[in-house]
């Protein structure tokens, strides 16, 4: 719970000579003297987040007396039990401590605690001056303090920006009941249960689930990060401050903050993990009672032992769960932007792909010469109007010999000479170690931090096609320079401006520069867009990557640059180790947002099958972007930087999620076990035996042709003359006509019939769409239908079709 706490401003009138203050004590304790200090008058106090030596619970090994060890192995399944004697007292301990120091330095009534951190870090949070935070700094066994500079709430952003606060959470009671008695299920490397995200001491107590069989809190604990992050984001806690480094970036929330989660481990840090394990927990998952099971997980290439994409072991286990009820939310992939990478196939779940939203954390650094150079970064800035001297790495070795340990990037202090480097800007360079995750920016960070650095850059030299940089928070200025063209500017102007001796060595450092403030967002209009690393479509069929007749991804939401919670034990990215929270990005992002949407569309219709709720989220999606464009893609340019290029349904699927409009589309595209049967039946090269194998059923289901399957979407890969689709619709709302219109490049030409149906409450229509070859492209087109309706639904499906002569 947050404390409220109202800031005691200074009125008109006020007489600052009031503002009293007063060495009132000295408190004399190993050799240490501590000023007491007290505050009258009105003062304006603000918060500072505080770290004092000690361990806090996760990591204590033993070694004060009185306290046993409360930690557990993190490689180990076990978690804490927060509710042992062993741990609350040894929490109590570091709370009484906390206080003490507190009581020491400061009058009580001059200070307001607002919380003690004991459980992930040791230290607290606490309203006092600007003075008095400076005594603290002061006092032995504080490790830091750092003030909790505050700007506008921006969540992580997703929910704003989906528009669920004020379109979709009062449909369901509000943010508090919003996912109430829907069960998610997360197979991937654990939860971390004790983050705020996931914590229930400050919501209404859970009753429980009855359908649900599975052990409702015995949660592997998460030793990767990657599974409490994908939990966060789609049932995490709402409100919970995302603060690092004594910075806010915004406050959490999952797509449904009241959904269970039921958490099913089959990944481990390092070593990852086996489809077997996957299979295992989806089959689990299923037996337990879930509604929606999310998959930021999949296998890292098509598998070698079957000839088909849609049966194998994991695909058919996902059948069985979406024919058992269960909504099955899954990652498209990260190979993008290049054609059919996706390594989520079938048409029973929903293949997620990911967008960039609208934040965008630039920077820049101004050198001496003028030149300002842009970047990227989550940091405060350098002083305002000054310059600071600019040192590199390479030029502040402490000898010869450590030039084995790669000093360029910056990952050992104790290399580097601390008397050239206090007090200046350090230079370092973005190596492959960076990439390969042998190096981190946020040890560059704690680098220049112990050697007195005012900031870094990281300079990238070198970048190959398809390098992902993302912006890192950290506690100092820096900035990651991520144009080569740019970093080469900056080491011009350095070398130009560092003279040095016959053998190399500098005279004296005379380049100077400047690191601006990147803390906060810059929100751009131009979003959605999708990501460079999503993978794309065509979707294939079997593995010698022949194309399907199916439509994937399915759907974009938000998937980079994603707050959420982590485990501080997390070794999934190496620049969040031992944080609380951490901002990726991936699909394994994406999917777990449509898994969150997909459980407030459960708690609204309960009765809705797991192919209802994937057409209502696709129908009603968009390619339009906040500024009514159409959608744009991340891509390669042929110099190999990145552009942006017109996206297509390979791309996007049907469009960006748009959760509102979902809970109230109109019209469904239904589909069920059989129908997926028949599609497996009707897709040429698929062996009947094989079918059977893998489901147990014979083909007996017959669709005509794969293009036939009730989706949302109409696919014909190798269209030859005209071939004629036919779909069937459920009004899932009051009395309404739809008038049914289509249109596609001309390469393709399009027809459908009838011109308009009307359908009453729960009844069934349809309609068949006609596409002719114009002319052969050797190339995909694109179009699509609309069905809109008297009552203002607006029901789209994507179309996509490539002609041949033959």
């Amino acid at each position: 719970m947050v404390i409220p706490f109202v800031d005691q401003c200074y009125s008109q009138g006020t007489n600052l000579s009031r503002l009293r203050t007063e060495l009132q004590a000295h408190v004399r304790g190993s050799g240490i003297i501590y000023s007491k200090i007290r505050i009258s008058g009105l003062v304006r106090t603000e918060i500072y987040i505080v770290t004092v030596e000690g361990e806090p619970v996760i990591s204590y090994t033993g070694g004060v007396n009185g306290f046993e060890a409360t930690a557990v192995e993190t490689d180990s399944d076990e978690k804490i039990d927060v509710t042992s004697e062993l741990v609350t007292s040894y929490s109590r301990h570091l709370e009484k401590k906390h206080d003490m120091l507190l009581g020491m330095l400061f009058d009580r009534g001059t200070y307001k605690k607002l919380y003690s951190y004991h459980h992930l870090i040791n230290g607290f949070a606490v309203h006092i001056s600007p003075e008095q935070a400076e005594t603290l700094r002061g006092a032995p066994g504080v490790k830091s303090v750092e003030r909790d500079w505050k700007v506008r709430r921006l969540t992580t952003h997703t929910p704003q920006f989906l528009g669920l606060p004020t379109g979709v959470w009062p449909t369901g009671g509000g943010f508090d009941r919003a996912g109430e008695d829907i069960v998610i299920a997360f197979v991937d490397s654990g939860i971390y249960p004790h983050h705020p995200s996931f914590s229930t001491h400050n919501t209404e107590p859970y009753g429980p689930v009855l359908r649900y069989r599975g052990i409702d809190f015995d949660s592997p604990l998460d030793g990767d990060g990657h599974g409490s992050h994908t939990a966060a984001i789609a049932a995490g806690n709402n409100g919970i401050p995302v603060r690092m480094y004594g910075f806010e970036y915004g406050r959490a929330s999952g797509m449904a903050p009241r959904a269970r989660i039921a958490v099913y481990k089959a990944l481990y840090r390092i070593f990852g993990g086996f489809v077997a394990d996957v299979v295992a927990a989806i089959d689990q998952a299923v037996h337990d009672g879930v509604d929606v099971l999310n998959l930021s997980v999949g296998p890292n290439s098509p598998g070698a032992a079957t000839k088909t994409t849609f049966l194998n072991p994991f695909d058919t286990a996902l059948l069985s769960a979406v024919r058992a009820g269960v909504f099955v939310a899954q990652a498209a992939g990260n190979g993008g932007p290049f054609p059919k990478t996706l390594l989520s196939y079938s048409p029973w779940i929903a293949s997620v792909a990911a967008a960039v939203d609208d934040r965008r954390y630039k920077n820049h650094m101004t050198l001496g010469n003028g030149k300002i150079l842009s970047g990227i970064g989550l940091s405060p800035a350098t002083h305002a109007n000054r310059t600071f001297t600019l040192v590199a790495a390479n030029d502040v070795l402490l000898d010869s010999s450590v030039a084995k340990y790669s000093p360029c990037d910056c990952q050992r202090p104790e290399v580097l000479n601390k008397n050239l480097v206090e007090g200046n800007i350090l230079l370092c360079g973005y190596s492959f170690n960076f990439v390969s995750g042998t190096a981190s920016i946020k040890r560059v960070s704690e680098t220049a931090k112990i050697l007195g650095a005012v900031g870094f850059v990281l300079a990238v030299e070198n970048a190959s096609p398809g390098t992902k940089f993302d912006p890192v928070p950290v506690g100092i200025p820096g900035i990651l320079i991520t144009d080569v063209s740019k970093s080469m500017e900056l080491i011009d102007y350095y070398n130009v401006s560092t003279p040095r001796d016959w053998t190399g060595r500098v005279k004296n450092f005379k380049a100077v520069g400047s690191i601006g403030e990147s803390l906060k967002p810059i929100l751009h209009k131009s979003a959605p867009q999708v990501a460079l690393f999503s993978a794309r479509g065509p979707n294939i069929k079997d593995y010698s990557f022949q194309d399907a007749d199916l439509l994937k991804p399915d759907i974009l939401a938000p998937g980079s640059l994603i707050w959420s919670a982590w485990a501080p034990n997390g070794t999934d990215e190496a620049d969040y180790d031992g944080e609380g929270f951490a901002m990726i990005s991936g699909t394994s992002m994406a999917a777990p947002h449509i898994a969150g949407i997909a459980a407030l569309l459960k708690q609204k219709h309960p009765h809705w099958s797991p192919a209802a709720i994937k057409s209502a989220l696709m129908t009603t999606s968009t390619t339009l972007d906040r500024a009514e464009r159409p959608l744009q893609a991340q891509q390669f340019s042929e110099s190999g930087t990145m552009s942006l290029v017109p996206a297509t349904p390979f791309d996007f699927g049907s469009g960006h999620v748009n959760p509102r409009a979902a809970l109230d589309p109109g019209l469904i595209f239904d589909a069920g076990y059989e129908d997926y049967l028949g599609f497996l039946c009707t897709t040429p090269g698929i062996d009947a035996r094989e079918i059977k194998n893998y489901t147990n059923s014979p083909c007996i289901y017959t669709l005509g042709h794969p293009w036939n399957l009730n989706i949302p979407s109409i696919t014909i890969s190798h269209l030859v003359g005209t071939q004629t689709a036919t779909r069937t619709v459920t009004n899932v709302a009051n009395e309404e006509t739809y008038v049914i219109t289509a249109r596609m490049a001309p390469a393709i030409a399009i027809d459908t019939n009838p011109p308009a149906m009307t359908l009453r409450p729960g009844a069934s229509g349809k309609f068949s769409v006609t596409l002719t070859v114009r002319s052969v492209t050797g190339a995909y087109s694109f179009g699509e239908i609309l069905l809109k309706g008297s009552r203002g639904h607006k029901v789209r499906i994507p179309v996509v079709a490539m002609g041949f002569d033959r």
